[in-house]
């Protein structure tokens, strides 16, 4: 009888977590192609700087970050010290704190899972997450029309942050031990991480279809790099772009529309 019953508890919740993961992997295919391409591109420069393939699986495993493990070879390769290490580390990944402050009341209402989706925020992935309508139960289950529960909207997130967290870590390891066999030109490498950027721009044009936001941060952005200093440049261009759009999207959600979490 107690079996019955836990049996009856969870049919109506476990098939729906294989719909939701093949969902997850159909959502983030964008990310895989991009991830695989960058991944290996880290994995091969790991490699040229004198490193063993190991720790591209330990970094992209434990410290996760794609602009942060680039900039951490150069660190290495020049001999930085711990200070000055963190100090890079904290002004390149510094955007992070605004991601997780966007997508902080999304992250409440999925429990424990939580915790590992504010480690594995992070640009494509907030990218792909922040492009979610505000409530699940607007957003369609995909194909098939459905909509979906909050506990199903909470398994979606974990599942294309953990499935992107994977194609990364494949992708430099693939890279690293590729560069460990094979000798490869590390000419134009370094390029493949602002390619992926370009690539999700582009897809969250389509996805979006409010291009005043992009123009907006576009323009913010070159401002940004013109009058600051190129390490200040990213986080000021940042914050001053976020208080922009807040501003106008509060005017009738110009920018992002009644669906998205930021019209209120």
């Amino acid at each position: 009888m107690r079996e019955a019953q836990q049996t009856d508890r969870r049919a109506p919740f476990m098939p729906n977590k294989r719909a939701v993961f093949v969902r997850a992997v159909r959502y983030s295919i964008p990310v895989l192609l991009g991830y695989l391409a960058i991944g290996v591109a880290f994995g091969l420069l790991l490699v040229d700087a004198g490193y063993p393939w190991q720790l591209s699986l330990v970094m992209s495993v434990v410290m996760y970050a794609g602009a942060g493990q680039y900039s951490a070879v150069g660190l290495f390769s020049t001999g930085a010290g711990l200070m000055e290490a963190a100090l890079v580390q904290f002004v390149v990944n510094a955007r992070h704190m605004a991601y997780g402050l966007t997508m902080r009341k999304r992250f409440n209402m999925t429990g424990k899972l939580k915790y590992y989706l504010m480690f594995a925020l992070t640009d494509e992935t907030f990218a792909l997450l922040s492009s979610l309508p505000a409530e699940p139960q607007d957003a369609q289950g995909g194909q098939d029309g459905q909509t979906e529960t909050p506990e199903e909207r909470a398994w979606f997130m974990f599942y294309v942050s953990l499935l992107d967290h994977g194609y990364w870590t494949v992708g430099s390891v693939i890279g690293a031990a590729a560069g460990s066999l094979i000798p490869f030109s590390m000419e134009g490498i370094g390029f493949a991480l602002t390619a992926l950027f370009i690539v999700l721009l582009i897809e969250q044009l389509y996805r979006i279809k409010k291009p005043l936001v992009f123009v907006v941060s576009a323009f913010i952005a070159v401002i940004a790099t013109t009058v600051f200093p190129s390490k200040l440049s990213l986080l000021v261009g940042m914050a001053i772009s976020l208080v922009v759009v807040q501003l106008v999207q509060n005017k009738k959600g110009v920018i992002y529309g009644k669906d998205s979490e930021f019209s209120g």
